[in-house]
C-alpha cells in the first residue's frame, strides 16, 4: 500500500483532507493508499446528523473550534493536534470486508506497540473497555474511503464540551461516565507522537506517492465546491 504525501508540508483545514480523500478515490490510479493528517481544534459530524443536536455550537464559536460535515456516516468527533486522523482509500464494493480490514490494520499497529487492542461491535478500536479510535466509511462506485481518529492525546475539556451527548446517553451514563469511555494512547506507550506516526507508516505502507501541485489545486477546487 502506498503512502500519499503532499508536495509541501503546511497546516490545512479539515475540509481539505476530506476533499483529498474524495479526490484520491475518484482520480488516483492506486488500488490501495493511505495517509495521515492533523488539524487545529475541529468538530466533524456525520452526513445524517443535525448539527444543533450533536455540537455545542456556542462553545465551539467561543473557543474558535471549527465545525465540518463529512460525507461518511457515524457520530460526531472532536480532533486537534494531539489526535492523528487516518485515511484509507481502496478499490472494491464489499463494505464490510474493507471496514474489517482497516480496523484490523489499526489493531495491528497497536499490538506492534505492545498494546492489547481489539475491535468493538460499533466499529471502534478499544484498549480494554475504552475507545482509542473511532471509524467511519464512505463508499463510491468501485472505491471505498475509510477514515478514523487515532487518539494519542487531546484537550479533554474541548472534547467534552464541544460535542453534545444525547440526553438519553447523559441520563443513562452521566457526564463522568462519558469521559471514562475514552482513553489516550500516550498513557500506554513511551513513544512520542511523531514516533507513533512513523510506526503506523512503517507497519502499513510500502513506498510512497507524492501528489503534484496540480493535484493539490484540483483538491482545493473540490474542497470549495463540496466541503
Amino acid at each position: 500500500m502506498k503512502y500519499l504525501l503532499l508536495p509541501e508540508d503546511k497546516n490545512r483545514r479539515l475540509s481539505f483532507y476530506l476533499a483529498m480523500e474524495e479526490w484520491v478515490a475518484r482520480h488516483l490510479d492506486e488500488p490501495e493508499c493511505f495517509f495521515m493528517w492533523q488539524v487545529k481544534p475541529t468538530v466533524i459530524f456525520g452526513r445524517n446528523q443535525v448539527v444543533e443536536n450533536e455540537v455545542n455550537v456556542a462553545y465551539c464559536e467561543e473557543k474558535g473550534i471549527e465545525m465540518y460535515r463529512r460525507k461518511s456516516g457515524g457520530g460526531c468527533v472532536y480532533a486537534d493536534e494531539g489526535n492523528v486522523m487516518l485515511s484509507y482509500v481502496c478499490d472494491g464494493d464489499n463494505v464490510g470486508f474493507t471496514f474489517n480490514k482497516f480496523l484490523n490494520m489499526v489493531v495491528l499497529v497497536l499490538r506492534k506497540m505492545g498494546i492489547d487492542a481489539a475491535t468493538s461491535d460499533h466499529n471502534d478500536v478499544m484498549i480494554g473497555d475504552r475507545k482509542v479510535s473511532g471509524t467511519a466509511f464512505y463508499h463510491l462506485p468501485g472505491r471505498n474511503i475509510v477514515h478514523s481518529t487515532f487518539l494519542y492525546d487531546t484537550n479533554m475539556e474541548n472534547m467534552l464540551h464541544s460535542i453534545t451527548p444525547s440526553r438519553e446517553k447523559l441520563q443513562r451514563k452521566g457526564v463522568e461516565s462519558v469521559r471514562q469511555r475514552i482513553t489516550l494512547l500516550k498513557d500506554y506507550t513511551n513513544l512520542g507522537l511523531e514516533e507513533v506516526k512513523a510506526l503506523i507508516r512503517e507497519t502499513l505502507c510500502v513506498g510512497e506517492r507524492v501528489l503534484t501541485e496540480e493535484d493539490v489545486k484540483e483538491i482545493e477546487e473540490l474542497e470549495k465546491k463540496n466541503y
